[in-house]
């Protein structure tokens, strides 16, 4: 049964009474905020009741009466509910459109010319079953849902704050995501390693990397309260992990019990007990990063230093013979042991590391400031979410294994939360919406699921097929549900504005990195080098010129690496490439479930004036040339297949046609008697000009 949707004002009331107990000093409890116990005693049987902590169970596929409509589950589900209103799904989308539709999905990219006449030849849903599948295997998928997990982690490549520093070789993380998306890895390994990857049994420098996710936030590296600056490290650690993983903001109960969820200070810092004894290697205000060396490797370089303390080479000193080392010989043999160093050929990781196996006393403070520190807290997950406490083990030979026991607790089949909030987060980037509509936000001020039965037949499902990412994707675009057009019913939109139902499917805008990728794509320009160090786009020097060091903040524009793929840019927080920023990229301070859409002038802007897509308009037409000469409407055509999959219809085929007549003859006049009426160049201008308008048409910014 659905919940309840909370009409806004019962939200406004438990808004201000909200505010109105923010105001007062109230302890948790008769015993005060000193009594650990008073916390907890607060969780009540009902709180237990809300939807999202309810165990996971696979519902019964409902019987509809259109059967035939029916791929897979998804659409008894999505049906059932339109039936019970007796209304009808939107029809199938043009097979172009659903062509397009999958392949900005799944790889971030438009297909290509052969790729649509292929498909063309055989257009039915069996066909574009087997494109979805390819597309799942080429490493263009990992490149397009890596950006959207990186979103949820705050990925960027500097610290933030005044200085802005970069942290060394944290695109190695960025790369991890997109190897592990590729291989399908299992969302549940995927979790372990990210939270607990130095602390696996099976450690590895793959493992080691992905660890980098605890270190990814903000760092200010001149603190003007080290021991508050401190705690505001553990809460961005605590703050991701709660919304990423379990959709839930346990961060708001820093300075006090979360106000509208089941989530005391107690919970708050029980998590950040699990934290605390990560440490950030540095070297006073400069970070440095660490080999991402295996156990094994560990152990053979602990061995090595055992055996040959002084001179740090393989043989033990009594075998160099009885003559005394001179200084200099000691230097050389150091040189040769480092040279034979295991280390040496590692990839360099930016991780947290806990120097100690012995963690540090964890306390409660008192208003959420860390010079009021109150009762020492063990660690723990949230009271609500377990009937018991799980157990800790003692501290491993080289970790406290906190983390790792709360990776565990996370990626289990037991716990109600991950598997439904990341089975929600892929609904959302196919459909546009979650199935929750607050996919970081699974509490009670969170948007109840549109669709609770379907939410969790796709959360048992998922476990149940090895927690895999591809074939989550895979069933959700061979539905019809996924398949349908986005064709108005007025009685509908009437009734069911929001579309909370799913009788078509939702317009989408692009991300800003499919946008520039697929205007790579379009003009022939595309770099696809994966992986290695970022490339940096072009910024003009006007943006450049507010910084204290304009020649030193940016690398030097080099146009064949900056043209590879979007999620390969440098991501400074002090200074977003503006055409990123002003096309909605995500806010890298903090995980961002969903971004936001705004329309506003200087996108427009970016778009048509800006240098990198004139630019590109410029390599389109010379494209266009190559490709099919100089008849303008060929060109056309072929414009319109590359850019939007689809041949223009007469009227806009015209149109251009018409406007490349006028602004050749407009340029030739401008240019003068010397210039030949309609001459090459002239062609080739006003040909850059129409590509520059293809280039900013709403449909190349959308889907379909």
């Amino acid at each position: 049964m659905q919940p309840p949707r909370r009409n806004l004002a019962g939200r406004f009331i438990l808004v201000v009474a909200g505010c109105l107990a923010l105001a007062g000093l109230a302890p948790a409890g008769k015993g005060g905020p000193n009594d650990l116990a008073s916390y907890d005693a607060l969780i009540k049987p009902s709180d237990r009741k809300h939807w999202a902590f309810q165990p996971v169970r696979r519902p019964a596929l409902p019987i509809v009466k259109n059967a035939a409509w029916m791929r897979n589950p998804i659409d008894a589900f999505i049906l059932a509910k339109l039936e019970a209103r007796n209304w009808r799904p939107a029809p199938a989308a043009q097979p172009r459109a659903l062509l397009r539709r999958l392949f900005f999905d799944l790889s971030g990219l438009p297909p290509t010319l052969a790729e649509q006449e292929a498909f063309l030849k055989d257009p039915s849903p069996q066909a574009l079953d087997q494109i979805a599948t390819e597309l799942l295997a080429r490493p263009t998928y990992g490149e397009r849902w890596a950006r959207h997990w990186l979103d949820l982690v705050r990925y960027a490549e500097t610290n933030g704050y005044e200085r802005d520093a970069t942290k060394p070789n944290v695109w190695r993380y960025r790369d991890y995501v997109i190897t592990a998306l590729n291989g399908d890895k299992p969302f549940d390994r995927f979790i372990l390693e990210q939270l607990a990857g130095d602390e696996l049994p099976d450690v590895s420098s793959e493992s080691l990397i992905a660890s980098g996710y605890c270190r990814l936030g903000p760092w200010d590296d001149e603190p003007a309260d080290p021991k508050e600056d401190r705690f505001d490290q553990l809460d961005d650690m605590v703050s991701t992990t709660s919304l990423a993983f379990l959709g839930l903001s346990l961060g708001c109960a820093r300075c006090h019990n979360h106000k509208f969820d089941a989530l005391t200070q107690h919970d708050y810092y029980r998590m950040v007990a699990i934290f605390d004894p990560l440490q950030r290697p540095k070297s006073g205000r400069s970070e440095l990063d660490k080999p991402a060396a295996s156990r094994d490797q560990i152990i053979a370089r602990a061995g090595r230093e055992a055996a040959v303390a002084l001179a740090g080479f393989e043989t033990p000193l009594s075998t160099l013979g009885p003559a005394p080392l001179s200084i200099s010989s000691v230097v050389s043999l150091r040189l040769v042991a480092e040279a034979r160093d295991p280390y040496a050929a590692l990839p360099r990781g930016y991780f947290l590391v806990e120097p100690s196996v012995k963690p540090p006393a964890t306390h409660l403070l008192i208003r959420g400031k860390a010079s009021r520190p109150g009762p020492e807290v063990a660690p723990g997950m949230p009271a609500v979410l377990v009937s018991s406490q799980p157990s800790f083990p003692a501290a491993g030979e080289r970790s406290t294994l906190r983390r790792l026991t709360l990776a565990n607790w996370i990626a289990s089949p037991a716990n109600p939360l991950t598997a439904r909030v990341i089975v929600n987060r892929v609904w959302q980037f196919h459909f546009g919406e979650g199935l929750v509509r607050t996919p970081s936000d699974f509490g009670v001020m969170g948007e109840p699921p549109t669709h609770p039965e379907l939410l969790d037949w796709l959360a048992d499902w998922f476990v149940k097929e090895g927690w895999s990412l591809k074939k989550l994707h895979r069933l959700i675009v061979t539905s019809n549900a996924y398949r349908m057009s986005k064709a108005w019913n007025p009685e509908y939109g009437a009734q069911d504005p929001e579309n909370l139902l799913l009788w078509r499917m939702h317009y989408r805008r692009l991300e800003v990195e499919a946008m520039r990728d697929s205007i790579l794509a379009v003009s022939g320009q595309l770099n696809r080098t994966m992986f290695g160090p970022s490339m940096y786009p072009e910024i003009p020097r006007e943006a450049l010129a507010g910084h204290s060091d304009p020649d030193q903040i940016w690398k030097p524009f080099n146009e064949r690496e900056a043209s590879r793929r979007t999620i390969y840019a440098f991501i400074k927080r002090s200074m977003v490439v503006p055409m990123l920023e002003v096309l909605d990229l995500c806010d890298t301070a903090r995980s961002s479930a969903k971004r936001s859409v705004t329309t506003v002038a200087p996108q427009a802007l970016s778009l048509f004036n800006g240098a990198f897509v004139n630019r590109q308009a410029r390599y389109l037409a010379q494209r266009l040339l190559r490709e099919v000469g100089q008849d303008p409407a060929k060109q056309v055509e072929r414009a319109y297949l590359l850019a939007l999959c689809r041949p223009p219809t007469r009227s806009e085929r015209d149109a251009l046609v018409e406007f490349l007549r006028n602004e050749t003859e407009s340029l030739s006049n401008e240019a003068g008697p010397r210039q030949d009426r309609g001459s090459a160049a002239a062609r080739e201008q006003a040909l850059q000009q129409a590509c520059r308008v293809l280039f900013n048409l709403n449909e190349f910014a959308y889907t379909d």
